[in-house]
């Protein structure tokens, strides 16, 4: 068996790399696909009642920290939605996302989940506190989970604008659609 600080040295930079290239990937134009944010929107809920109902039954207390990141995430991603740049190119969709308030959310969730790696690896597996008993993880967890579920509604909703919009100008004979 390895000793931890080897095992450290090893996966820590396959997980620095990874949150660079995540990092990287969230500051530049992407092509929207209907099939990764209607995941995220099915995903996201799902491991949301998951997560609560685990801490339901052994942190009760934590399901509030759940609680209050959820509509702050909402809230970022309203922001960073109304700051995103949407293209359409032919029959393509591509968007760019706000990367200020993108990078925060991913570097806070990464940071929380950093801490408790370390916090893992440092007190032992005995002295390890589980996932949901903390209201700070989850309220960050709240937070990076009503972020990408708005996002993902976001996108799919400008989608459904861009399509009308072009297929009314395709047909001169629609009605026009206003926004």
């Amino acid at each position: 068996m390895l000793p931890t600080p080897v095992v450290a040295a090893v996966v820590a930079p396959l997980v620095l790399w990874r949150v660079y290239s995540r990092i990287r990937r969230l500051t530049t134009r992407q092509r929207s696909k209907v099939w990764r944010h209607r995941t995220t929107l099915v995903f996201f809920p799902l491991l949301i009642v998951v997560l609560a109902a685990l801490s339901l039954q052994t942190a009760p207390v934590a399901l509030a920290g759940l609680a209050a990141g959820l509509p702050l995430g909402l809230v970022l991603a309203r922001l960073a939605t109304s700051r995103t740049k949407f293209e359409q190119v032919g029959g393509e969709y591509y968007f760019t996302p706000h990367a200020p308030i993108g990078m925060l959310v991913a570097l806070l969730f990464m940071g929380r989940m950093g801490y408790r790696a370390y916090e893992y690896y440092a007190l032992g597996s005995l002295a390890h506190h589980e996932f949901v008993t903390s209201p700070l993880t989850l309220f960050i967890f709240g937070i990076l989970a009503g972020y990408y579920m708005t996002f993902a509604a976001g996108l799919l909703a400008w989608r459904k604008r861009a399509a009308a919009a072009s297929a009314a100008s395709a047909d001169p004979a629609a009605p026009a659609i206003t926004q």
